[in-house]
């Protein structure tokens, strides 16, 4: 199975997708740390650079990239969601523009 999301930590909780991968697709990615493999079932189209939610996130907690957190979920997010601006609100710049 190709390589499709990249995950940057183990404590992370979503991966970057390094191809695009469609809605409904099962698809595989590398833990960058370890070199292990993470595989799931996509919910969304995620394009590529985007992220996809590795395990399930409930509303209101941090979603974490590079073993920091990077935002807080705006709504609950399914494993294998597309994870960006519309589910998402940035730490970094604030609330996320929608």
């Amino acid at each position: 199975m190709e390589k499709k999301f990249l995950v940057h930590a183990k404590q992370d909780s979503v991966g970057v997708a390094v191809a695009d991968i469609d809605s409904g697709e099962e698809v595989e990615g590398t833990l960058m740390d370890s070199g292990g493999k993470v595989s799931l079932r996509s919910q969304d189209a995620v394009p590529l650079g985007h992220k996809i939610a590795l395990a399930a996130i409930k509303k209101g907690e941090k979603v974490v990239e590079y073993g920091e957190p990077i935002g807080v979920a705006t709504e609950n997010i399914q494993k294998g969601a597309h994870v960006h601006v519309h589910n998402i609100s940035s730490l970094r710049w604030g609330k996320a523009s929608r």
